[in-house]
Order: structure tokens, then C-alpha cells, then sequence
């Protein structure tokens, strides 16, 4: 999905333009945000012994505001103490709908920038000649590559490799809410291309701007004779962000929804959270489409020959749907269709940015034909969380909410009250839409299984993220069937936005959990551990779809060799 950030309402913006904050003003929002991960940021110890950072050392944080002489170098220090947590979920928002766009886009195949997207309403190709598949050499005079070292930290996404994809994305577009100096764009740009016979292209691309700049945050008058505290004591840090309204569900619903959140932000990579699967145009000549022919399906999916075999194809684009009952389903529909007319399934989850935990368990109990075990989380033990879960419990009991709902909020409690007791950060692994780890197959009304019960085949990437990577996880955990491609990104846990700094009104996301896998995973860089967070879901076969290949050819190779995998495993008889 191209260019789409969470933007924030400039109504929030006191003054732009006018005077800067005070050095008080910004060592007190530093201080906010710092003591926000304090209290609230799940994998803090994970962090500090597997990355080596402590967010808990802010002098150094300190110095750098103090050195700070204007209200967007000071973001820059907040954007930044905020990326050294290389956590793909968290990141520092500033109050801006500012961005500016050159109307191509490009990823990293074969390990060069490679032009992937065209806007030919703005560049159109009498005047453009460029073509998808060319390598961007510089932009005014400067290095790709090394702008691109210097883009990084501002869409950390927990392995190297899917953030240097995620910030390939910023070389041509530059969105403020990440960037604070993304105005610092001329009107038109000279950008270098080589074609991949060798020869140099030279283009004048003009930045298409919108939204309005944020150049300071204004000045505000600071209270001296009482520390300010939000409404009814509860310090601003404590006030959660509240999402865009979807639909409107029981009140007492609404810190599990919190907790189940695992979705990353959209971002602008080709295909991201996508209904279409990025490789489509080469799908086997037999396919037969069934859902994805019109855009309010929630998946994609069909049926093809090969090698002698029937296979079935769906695509979860996400596991958040605009409506989860209509998503679950059609879904049901599909695998019942599937169970009697294939012999074997592959799903796609590639670039799959996540969604609810409560859904994608859901989707995977139609996919599991015997007992199998979801992904538990230890979850960061607060104060205020007990407060939420209480009050949840009390609404949810009042009216007369589903005794699996009751259940669940006093398993939650419980969880967090005995991590306090026992002087523990984090809880010790649970699982955050239901009270038991191991969960049973799908069944119907009688009590008959009704889940996909034939061999199952994967396909994820390094943009499997979230929800993305728990779903891989639990495939895997359970050896449901082999995952195909890259590994998934590293987001493993849930996120919360918060906002984070009385003056600054920037808004933070923080992770304020771990994924737990089954077994304790061994990779070559990082420590041995039973987490999702960095470390990722490996595949049990590795095939990589970011060559020049895939791209010029609509991910053909790729195709061919999921096929090829699929077919064999059909042939094992596994």
C-alpha cells in the first residue's frame, strides 16, 4: 500500500511559525517520553541485553536536548531516543500532515534501489521515460545509498534488512510525522537513474507538497507552583490515544481490544496490506478466482493445477478487517470449499502488516485440524492496567457480557496483580483473548471439525509483521506445514499509542509485550531466546522475492518455485 501515515489533527498545533519551546519545556517532554518506556515498554530487557540499549540511561538523551536550538532538532532527538529501541511497533509522531512526494517509488532487489512504482498521472511517460526496474543512482548530486544510511532511524523495523526496505520508501516521499525536517525539499530535484544496460538517465522531478509544515511548536507558558496532572490525577502519559472509531463495541471491550492490538502502521511499500497478492499477474495459467474481485472481499483466493495436484490459494492481506464476523465468515466458506475440492493449501501472508489477536486466532483454529497451541505473551505489569481490566470487568458483568469474556478479564487481572506481588516487570506468558494457551480445531454447531485438514503451505517475507509474525509462529510451533520465502520482520508484541509530551504533542507507540514461541529459537545474530521480537520466524524454506527478476517479471520466478515446493509436499504425501 503506497503512502499512507497516521496524521494528526494541526488543531493540536498551538502556533507554527512563531517562537520555539523553552529548554525546560523540552527536557520535561524528553522526561515524559523516556519515563513513558519506563513504565510502560514490554521487551526492556530483551533490548538491553540482545541490542544493547538501556532505555533507562538518558543522560546522554539529556545533553543532546540541552544542545538543541530549535523545536525540530529537538524532534529529532525524540524521533531518535525512540528508534534505539529497533522495535518495528514503536515510534516517535510529530503533529504535522506535512509530506512531500517525487510520485516514484523505490525498494531494494538484489540489493540495489530499484524503481518498483510510477505515479504516471504526475510523471508521465512522454516526459519521464523512466521505466520500473531502473536503479536510482542520486537525488541533487547526492549518493542514494548513503541517503538512505541516513533515513534509518526513521522506520526501524526490528531486522536490518526490512528496515532498509522501509526507508528506501523515504528517498521519495518524506512524510513529517517521521521526518521533523521533511520540508527541507527543494521545488524540483535532479535525479540520476541507470538503466540496467549500464547507461545514466538524468531527470528534473518535481516534489509534489501537501499539508502544512511544521517549522515550530509554539510557545506555551509553563506552570511553576504545581507539577499539571491530567484529568482526575491521571498524569498525560496515562491517557492511551484513542483509535478512529470502526464500529461500536461494548465498552467493556475496549482494553482487550488495546491488548490484542498487533498491527503495524501502513507504509508505502508495493503490496503492504494489500487484498492482491504482489506476484498476481503470474499466478499458474489455471487459476480460477474466487474472492478478490471486488475490493470490499476481505481475501484474495482460487484454485490451480498443477504437477497433477488441485491447490487452493488464499491471501490474508491483514488480520484487521473492516468487519471481523463478515471476514471470518467468508473465510469459513473458502476452507469448507477448499477441504472438499483441493488437495493441498497455500496462504499468503506476505506483507501482511497484522491485526487483532483474537481474529487471527480465529482464522488459524480453520486451519488446524487437531489441538494446537496459540502465542502467549508476557505482558508489561501496571497499575493501570489493573485499573482498565477492573473497571472492564465491572461494565462487562453489569451487562452481562459472555462468561468467556468474564473469565478472560480475571485471568488478565490476576496475571498482572501476581507479577506486581512477585516484584516481576512482566507477566509470565499468557494469552490475551482467552484463558487457556492450547486451543481446538474449528467446529461446527454438532461438535464436527470443520477446520482445513490437508498439507498447508505458507508464504511469508520480511513484511510478515505483528499479527504477520504470530500467525508464522504458530504455524510453525505447531508443524502445521512448511513456511516459504524470507523471515518475517520481528514485531513481536502488542502496541499502544500514548501521548508524549504536554508541549510537544507528539504521540508514541510502545510495545508493551513479548510473543513467546514454543521452543527457544537459535539464529547466528541474536542470543538464543523464545521470542518473536527481532529475531523473527525463519522459513522452513528460504526463496527470496526481492531480485530484479521478481520485479520485471511480476514475481514469476517466485511463483514457480512456490509451486514447485507446494507440489512436492503434495507428492511426500505431507
Amino acid at each position: 500500500m503506497r503512502l499512507c501515515y497516521r496524521l494528526l489533527p494541526l488543531s493540536l498545533v498551538a502556533s507554527l511559525g512563531f517562537a520555539q519551546l523553552t529548554m525546560d519545556q523540552k527536557v520535561s517532554d524528553f522526561q515524559a517520553l523516556s519515563a513513558l518506556y519506563a513504565k510502560r515498554y514490554g521487551p526492556y530487557e530483551w533490548k538491553r541485553d540482545a541490542i544493547g540499549f538501556d532505555l533507562f540511561k538518558i543522560a546522554p538523551w539529556l545533553a543532546q536536548v540541552q544542545a538543541t536550538t530549535n523545536d525540530l532538532d529537538f524532534y529529532e532527538v525524540m524521533s531518535s531516543y525512540v528508534s534505539s529501541l529497533n522495535d518495528a511497533h514503536d515510534v516517535y509522531e510529530l503533529p504535522t500532515n506535512f509530506a512531500a512526494n517525487l510520485n516514484f517509488g523505490v525498494d531494494i532487489y538484489d540489493g540495489k534501489l530499484l524503481v518498483d512504482f510510477i505515479n504516471r498521472s504526475r510523471l508521465p511517460a512522454s516526459e519521464f521515460q523512466f521505466v520500473i526496474g531502473y536503479e536510482l543512482v542520486s537525488i541533487d548530486g547526492q549518493d542514494a545509498n548513503k541517503l538512505l544510511d541516513g533515513l534509518l532511524k526513521y522506520e526501524i523495523a526490528a531486522n536490518p534488512r526490512s528496515t532498509r526496505r522501509l526507508a528506501a520508501q523515504l528517498l521519495t516521499y518524506r512524510p513529517e510525522v517521521l521526518m521533523p525536517h521533511a520540508a527541507n525539499v527543494p521545488e524540483i530535484s535532479t535525479v540520476v537513474f541507470r538503466r540496467p544496460d549500464g547507461g545514466q538517465e538524468t531527470y528534473r522531478i518535481p516534489w509534489t507538497k501537501s499539508g502544512l509544515s511544521l517549522t515550530t511548536v509554539g510557545t506555551y507558558t509553563t506552570p511553576t507552583s504545581f507539577v499539571g496532572h491530567g484529568t482526575r490525577g491521571i498524569s498525560p502519559a496515562d491517557n492511551p490515544v484513542a483509535p478512529v472509531p470502526t464500529d461500536d463495541p461494548p465498552d467493556y471491550m475496549k482494553v482487550l481490544a488495546r491488548l490484542q492490538n498487533c498491527l503495524l502502521p501502513d507504509k508505502a511499500v508495493n503490496g503492504f496490506g494489500g487484498l492482491t497478492p504482489i506476484f498476481v499477474a503470474s499466478l499458474p495459467s489455471t487459476f480460477v478466482q474466487r474472492l478478490g474481485k471486488t475490493f470490499t472481499d476481505p481475501f484474495y483466493s482460487g484454485v490451480f493445477t498443477a504437477g497433477g495436484f488441485k491447490i487452493g490459494f488464499i491471501r490474508i492481506p491483514s488480520y484487521a478487517p473492516l468487519n471481523q464476523t463478515t471476514a471470518l465468515t467468508a473465510f469459513q466458506t473458502e476452507i469448507a470449499y477448499f477441504q472438499a475440492n483441493t488437495d493441498g493449501l497455500v496462504v499468503d501472508e506476505m506483507r501482511n502488516p497484522g491485526g487483532s489477536v483474537s481474529y487471527l486466532n480465529l482464522i488459524v483454529s480453520l486451519l488446524m485440524p487437531n489441538t494446537w497451541r496459540s502465542i502467549p505473551f508476557a505482558l508489561r505489569a501496571t497499575s493501570e492496567l489493573v485499573v482498565a481490566i477492573s473497571s472492564a470487568y465491572e461494565s462487562a458483568k453489569a451487562q452481562g457480557a459472555p462468561q468467556s469474556i468474564l473469565d478472560l478479564l480475571a485471568a488478565l487481572k490476576t496475571a498482572i496483580l501476581t507479577a506486581n506481588d512477585q516484584m516481576r516487570g512482566d507477566t509470565v506468558p499468557i494469552p490475551l483473548d482467552d484463558v487457556t494457551i492450547d486451543r481446538s480445531p474449528a467446529l461446527d454447531s454438532k461438535g464436527n471439525v470443520i477446520a482445513y485438514t490437508k498439507p498447508l503451505m505458507v508464504l511469508i517475507d520480511e513484511m510478515s509483521a505483528s499479527g504477520g509474525d504470530a500467525f508464522a509462529a504458530t504455524i510453525q510451533d505447531n508443524a502445521r506445514g512448511p513456511l516459504f520465502g524470507w523471515r518475517t520482520m520481528g514485531a513481536g508484541g502488542n502496541v499502544e499509542d500514548w501521548e508524549a509530551g504536554t508541549y510537544s504533542l507528539g504521540i508514541a507507540s510502545v510495545t508493551e509485550s513479548l510473543m513467546i514461541r514454543k521452543n527457544p529459537v537459535v539464529t547466528t545474530d541474536y542470543p538464543t531466546a523464545p521470542y518473536v521480537e527481532n529475531i523473527g520466524v525463519r522459513p522452513d524454506i528460504q526463496v527470496d522475492y526481492m531480485t530484479r527478476d521478481n520485479l520485471t517479471q511480476n514475481g514469476k520466478p517466485f511463483v514457480d518455485a512456490f509451486v514447485a515446493a507446494m507440489v512436492a509436499q503434495l507428492q511426500k504425501g505431507n
